[in-house]
């Protein structure tokens, strides 16, 4: 019996990393001697790469204009996911993303930071202490996500509001009893407010783990559960202080319906993060909880009321 016959897309899988950075970084030059030099490849390279990924996917993703390339339609719709490949095979060959019990986790350390974040099942909120959490989700699906909500109101002090930009997320709100403010202090805060997360004081690789949280709250329109371990400056000393904490992600609407991302943040020492160690564990003392009063929690109280 005759071997079947491979077909295109096996053929080139072996160089299917190679052929995708060749395509993005075309798309991003649009100019082959940039994007040969960029890559440190040649000329006749990056053209093969691009005609073996079109016949592969059977279209194409350039035209070339008075010797200018230009992304085709089908080019600007694939673009986005083929960053995205590239981004989660370059964190995964370093061992930093992974799945745990089909939830995804991240992790990085260089010199004295630290970062890890595991995501956790939306259903740990209602077995948690912290009754904020609880009441905060609640009032989220009570308000649909709109954001000027009054079932908001009474939690929203305590939360950060993203908008998706050019730049990047970036932070246009700062509750005044938000994790952030208590952290960096209300000025430091407040300078911050229009600067992309990789300029925060997390800074850009921490930036650039979040981004896609973010992406896919804004996508799904769902919410998300993470704990995460980390280490940053705090305030204006630099010194790094070890931080903890749980972090609720919930998609949201301003009011000209355009979309935003809520987080909660809630610090804990009781954080479910299998790769941490004994001596960091031990670091996460003294975390401050917010000064949520329970008698607000007018959503808990409904629920707990005996029928």
């Amino acid at each position: 019996m005759n071997a079947p016959t491979p077909n295109l897309s096996e053929l080139n899988q072996p160089l299917l990393f190679e052929m995708i950075r060749s395509f993005t970084t075309l798309a991003e030059t649009l100019n082959l001697s940039h994007a040969v030099t960029q890559l440190n490849s040649t000329r006749q390279t990056v053209r093969r790469h691009i005609s073996q990924l079109e016949a592969m996917r059977g279209e194409e993703l350039f035209r070339t204009k008075d010797r200018r390339y230009e992304l085709t339609e089908a080019g600007e719709a694939a673009l986005p996911e083929a960053r995205e490949l590239l981004m989660h095979a370059r964190v995964w060959s370093r061992g930093q993303t992974g799945v745990r019990g089909a939830l995804q986790y991240l992790q990085a350390q260089e010199g004295d930071w630290v970062f890890y974040q595991q995501q956790r099942p939306l259903g740990d909120i209602w077995r948690d202490e912290s009754v904020l959490l609880r009441e905060t989700y609640r009032a989220w699906v009570m308000a649909s996500g709109e954001i000027e909500s009054s079932h908001l109101s009474h939690v929203r002090p305590y939360l950060m509001v993203y908008r998706n930009s050019d730049s990047g997320w970036i932070c246009v709100e700062f509750g005044n009893c938000s994790a952030y403010v208590n952290w960096f202090g209300q000025d430091y805060a407040r300078s911050s407010i229009g600067r992309p997360i990789a300029r925060l004081p997390a800074g850009e690789e921490f930036g650039r783990m979040l981004d896609q949280s973010f992406l896919d709250i804004e996508t799904t329109q769902m919410a998300r559960l993470d704990h995460v371990y980390t280490r940053m400056p705090q305030r204006s000393d630099q010194k790094q202080a070890t931080m903890a904490y749980q972090r609720l992600m919930m998609a949201g609407f301003f009011p000209d319906r355009s979309p935003a991302v809520m987080t909660l943040v809630v610090p804990t020492i009781n954080v479910k993060i299998a790769a941490l160690d004994e001596v960091q564990r031990a670091a996460m003392t003294n975390i401050n909880q917010p000064d949520f009063d329970p008698v607000d929690a007018k959503f808990e109280r409904m629920a707990t009321m005996p029928t």
